[in-house]
């Protein structure tokens, strides 16, 4: 399994109606690309960990995407409607971070 993580911070200047076209955008790519196999979006919780005070910056929102291999990544990121999404996020985010990651098989653990 392979997991492209993005975190994201939009301009403070974005219009709603362009906020909205980014999520429906995000949406587009999460249902009609078919390489996606799960697409997660979230909002950043904050809850007085030690190491919230680490970050040098903040990232609002998360966007996790699942796919069963490489080839299935590389697929989503040539798709045209990723590449909507990705003329989108040029225009509205101030700042972003973007990791690919190939997940090994789970460590095993006992429950108690």
């Amino acid at each position: 399994m392979f997991l492209h993580i993005v975190l994201f911070r939009p301009k403070p200047e974005v219009s709603k109606a362009d906020r909205e076209a980014m999520f429906a955008a995000l949406a587009v790519a999460a249902t009609e690309i078919p390489s996606v196999r799960r697409f997660h979006l979230g909002n950043r919780v904050t809850h007085g960990a030690a190491y919230e005070r680490t970050m040098p910056q903040d990232f609002p929102f998360v966007a996790i995407v699942e796919f069963d291999d490489v080839a299935g990544l590389q697929a989503y990121l040539t798709h045209p409607k990723h590449a909507k999404l990705g003329e989108l996020f040029h225009q509205l985010q101030e700042a972003t971070l973007v990791y690919d990651y190939a997940m090994e098989q789970p460590l095993p653990f006992r429950s108690r």
